[in-house]
């Protein structure tokens, strides 16, 4: 008799060892969410982003109408090039999940800015147009990613 209860115990014991084992406890995943603090420090760039975007989309056709192409280039690599700057690190504080695109958006950016340049040196007024448009149109893409209010 005695053997049948350690014998009984021993299979209680392993069995509540399984149990024990094989559940894990119940936890939802939350999805991930920008905190009000990173809302807020996003939202301070998105001002002067735009101002960028909306100065660049005045300047550079005015620039090209005078074939001003010093000035063309000095833009690029002067307020547009802090904005590269700007989107790299906005990048970091974004969801896991928009940072890839956000990279893809800025490196698109980049490329089309080395084309304006590009373009400007060799004085190519419809190239260094079509180009600004493509890098107004990155930026703009890149916005739409940006957290607009709090939640």
């Amino acid at each position: 008799m005695l053997r049948h209860r350690s014998f009984l115990s021993l299979i209680l014991v392993i069995l509540a060892t399984f149990l024990i084992g094989c559940s894990s406890p119940s936890t939802a995943t939350v999805p991930p969410t920008y905190s009000s603090a990173q809302i807020q420090q996003i939202q301070q760039y998105i001002p002067d982003i735009q101002s960028l975007r909306d100065r660049a989309s005045r300047e550079i056709p005015s620039l090209v109408q005078r074939k001003d192409w010093i000035d063309v280039g000095n833009f690029v690599h002067g307020p547009l090039g802090e904005l590269r700057l700007t989107m790299n690190y906005m990048t970091r504080n974004l969801l896991p999940q928009d940072q890839s695109k956000a990279k893809q958006i800025t490196r698109n950016f980049f490329n089309d800015l080395v084309a304006v340049d590009q373009a400007a040196q060799q004085g190519d007024a419809k190239k260094v147009l079509l180009n600004a448009r493509e890098a107004i149109a990155d930026i703009d893409n890149f916005l739409q990613l940006l957290p607009q209010t709090a939640e």
